[in-house]
């Protein structure tokens, strides 16, 4: 898979991360869509695939609680996630430097 796909999907992620922040979409649907993204994985060092793979775990256990708790923080999770991207874009832009 090319450089050029797994920058589509990150920037594809991306986009999806906003709609979730913007309740546009459900948990689940984001997550599903971030598991999808093969290119963007290969394309990263494999740490970060178990990086957001678990992210996403704690995303779906955390659309059974309907507001923020002391062992839960949605806003958090999403700021986990924004972190992670912008991780893999200066990761993938490295490798085109």
């Amino acid at each position: 898979m090319s450089h050029n796909t797994a920058l589509r999907q990150l920037d594809e992620l991306q986009a999806q991360l906003h709609a979730l922040r913007a309740q546009q979409t459900s948990n689940h649907a984001f997550s599903a869509g971030a598991r999808g993204h093969a290119a963007l994985l290969a394309a990263l060092p494999p740490r970060y695939a178990e990086v957001l793979l678990a992210l996403l775990d704690r995303l779906e256990a955390g659309a059974l609680f309907t507001e923020e708790s002391c062992s839960f923080s949605h806003q958090g999770l999403l700021d986990s996630l924004q972190q992670w991207l912008d991780k893999a874009r200066a990761t993938l832009a490295g490798k085109t430097a």
